[in-house]
Formats: structure tokens, sequence, C-alpha cells
């Protein structure tokens, strides 16, 4: 069941994450957007009543008035890695962005993993932010033409970029 996340979530998150990445970057990362604010939505996956994966979605500072989402990080249990819990999170986390009102998603990760869900460095074309040019910058458009024009987009400052 995927749902989203809730307070009392918040340390079992920290502890798939970082088992996830193998350090704990990414999950003072998810810290440091929550403090600021900056996080839009979370979501888990629960397995019974494990929590097994989770994705954070955060905003993104851009010239539009549209709104922009980062996605950044997904997070699976390494035990159960590559069995679709990501693959699942990923495509609710798309359903609820929309719902937002984001006009596009932006990433940086595996350029060989994220183009399934419909990323590319193509739709990150007309993009300016400290990581364009880079195969691992992608972008999906949610609403039509969001990511035509070009457009300076900046993370939050959990990022450090």
């Amino acid at each position: 069941m995927i749902r989203y996340a809730k307070p009392s979530d918040h340390p079992t998150i920290r502890n798939v994450v970082a088992a996830a990445f193998e350090r704990t970057d990414e999950a003072d990362l998810v810290e440091r957007l929550r403090a600021d604010g900056d996080a839009m939505f979370e979501l888990v996956e629960i397995d019974g009543e494990t929590l097994v994966g989770h994705i954070l979605f955060s905003r993104m500072w851009a010239d539009s008035l549209n709104l922009y989402a980062a996605l950044a990080p997904v997070s699976v249990r390494p035990d159960l890695q590559k069995c679709g819990t990501g693959g699942r999170l990923i495509r609710a986390g798309l359903d609820s962005a929309k719902e937002f009102g984001a006009a596009a998603v932006i990433l940086l990760g595996h350029p060989a993993y994220y183009p399934r869900f419909g990323f590319s460095t193509e739709a990150a074309r007309n993009l300016k932010c400290a990581f364009s040019g880079s195969p691992a910058f992608m972008a999906k458009a949610i609403e039509p033409g969001a990511l035509d024009q070009p457009l300076t987009v900046v993370y939050p400052d959990a990022f450090g970029v």
C-alpha cells in the first residue's frame, strides 16, 4: 500500500533511506528539506506493517509562474530492491505531483533507470541549473509545453548547489 508519509514515519524513513544508499547523506537531505519547508510531499510503501520504501518531491524555484518539482530521493530497503517498489513509488509520486499542480518533475538520477518513467535528458534540454548537461539530469513534463521554453531552475538550499 502506498500512502502519504506521516511524522511518525520519519525515524523509519531515515533508516530506510540510509540503508538504501549505504550512507546518511540522502537521509540528511530528506531531513533538511523537511526542516526548511521545501518538501512538497513524501510517499511511503507499506508491506503489512513494515515501511519498505520512500520517495520525496520538493519544490524548485524557476523563472516561471509554473510549479516545478524535484524528485529526490527514492529509497527502498536493500533486501527488497529490484522488486518493483521504487517503480510503484515513482508512478504514484508522478500522479501526486500532478495533483499538487507541478508542471514538470526534474531529477538527477541513473540514466538507465528513469527513462522507463518518461524522464529524459531531451526533456531537460531547455533547463539551466547546476546539473545542466549531465547525462543524469532529466525531466518529465506533466503539463504539455512545460519544458518547451528556456527556463532557469534552482534546487532548494538543502541540495547544496
